[in-house]
């Protein structure tokens, strides 16, 4: 099938990476796996952030325009080369869908929305447009692919007698995390001798962009809980960038953690991430308002257990207890009893990253999202013929 592919809350080619981002392109690798053709029908970004009605009215009067023309481009298409179904991705109130289910229709091929979300106190609030318009799409839409556990309960009651809400589990390619995880000491030497890091003592690692707001409220909350762990031995290698480096750095600059104790990688490669995860012993990630966390999921492939703060989806990853802990986000001292525990207890440690490696690999890697995938579309695609 061809797949007109749409994300409103960011381009997949935007070249600025983040955590949708990354799930967008993962939903188009996993398509191509299943066989499918996509395409990225429009780069049109319909996120408005500051609650600007007449902005969003502005991108509402493009996205009718855009539609237009994309209805009036596909149709000048020979038959066999037209969209055989929409996706759109990450669709909530502050970035609305204007495209995708004006084309679908004109088209008349099915609809399918993939990372929905519904905020029932945003009908009368400053996104009202876009909280009526997400809830009409879903409405609309043929399938709703339900990525994060914490959507269902409001978007479930919105669907249509034929939708269908189908559950797909956050998903990467695991195989090269499982691959590095293989060569674990390698990986080591090469980190100790790159960041000057003890390889005598336990490595913790957080991967995340250092920007304002929750990022830098997460690594404030890191600094903390770590600088109530000086008397364990560990060393913390942070791989990141981003405009409030300057504010971590400064977080993290304690009187614990002044003495060569903290390491920053800066942004890393995609490619060279599985290195990373797999030489460390546990992975930090405190992840205010974090709705998935792909760190969590990255180190669970790589067989490391994992410490977050257990807010909205992060249990869909990361199994409290078994493959990692989930202190209550936003708790500083919880989140750094927690790192105790486990810094305390190497075996623990061990069982809890062999359960994530074997987690990852049964419920999250791409081969099966791409089937569920691949059904989703053909039971949308059936549903709707005559």
């Amino acid at each position: 099938m061809r797949i007109a592919f749409y994300a409103p809350m960011k381009p997949p080619d935007h070249p600025t990476p983040s955590g949708d981002w990354r799930i967008a392109r993962l939903l188009m690798a996993a398509l191509r796996l299943a066989g499918h053709q996509v395409e990225t029908a429009s780069r049109l970004r319909s996120w408005e952030g500051a609650g600007d009605a007449s902005a969003q009215a502005r991108v509402r009067r493009l996205g009718e325009r855009l539609a237009r023309r994309l209805i009036g481009r596909y149709r000048a298409r020979p038959a066999s080369r037209r969209p055989d179904a929409w996706l759109t991705y990450n669709l909530y109130h502050k970035a609305p869908d204007w495209l995708g289910p004006a084309v679908a229709d004109a088209l008349s091929i099915p609809y399918l929305v993939a990372g929905a979300s519904v905020a029932p106190k945003q009908a009368g609030g400053p996104w009202s447009a876009g909280h009526a318009a997400t809830t009409a799409a879903i409405r609309r839409a043929d399938a709703v692919i339900r990525i994060n556990s914490d959507d269902e309960e409001c978007v479930r009651p919105l669907l249509n007698g034929g939708a269908r809400l189908v559950p797909l589990s956050p998903f990467i390619d695991t195989a090269p995390f499982a691959a590095a995880a293989r060569h674990r000491a390698a990986h080591r030497d090469d980190l100790a001798r790159r960041f000057g890091l003890d390889a005598g003592v336990p490595w913790l690692l957080t991967v995340a962009m250092m920007r304002d707001g929750d990022k830098l409220a997460s690594y404030r909350i890191l600094a903390e809980a770590l600088a109530g762990l000086a008397g364990h031995p560990w060393n913390l290698l942070v791989a990141g960038d981003g405009p409030a480096r300057p504010a971590v750095e400064a977080a993290l600059a304690t009187a614990s953690l002044g003495a060569g104790r903290a390491f920053f990688a800066g942004q890393l490669a995609t490619d060279d991430l599985p290195a990373i995860y797999a030489a460390c012993d546990l992975c930090l990630w405190p992840g205010i308002n974090e709705a998935l966390g792909m760190t969590y999921l990255e180190a669970h492939a790589a067989g490391v257990a994992v410490v977050a703060g257990g807010s909205r989806g992060v249990g869909d990853i990361v199994a409290d207890g078994e493959t990692g802990l989930l202190p209550p986000v936003g708790d500083g001292g919880a989140f750094r009893r927690a790192v105790g525990e486990l810094l305390s207890d190497a075996a623990r440690r061990r069982r809890m990253g062999e359960a994530a490696l074997a987690k990852a690999a049964d419920r999250h890697d791409i081969a099966q999202a791409a089937r569920l995938l691949d059904g989703a579309l053909d039971v949308a695609t059936r549903s709707r013929r005559p």
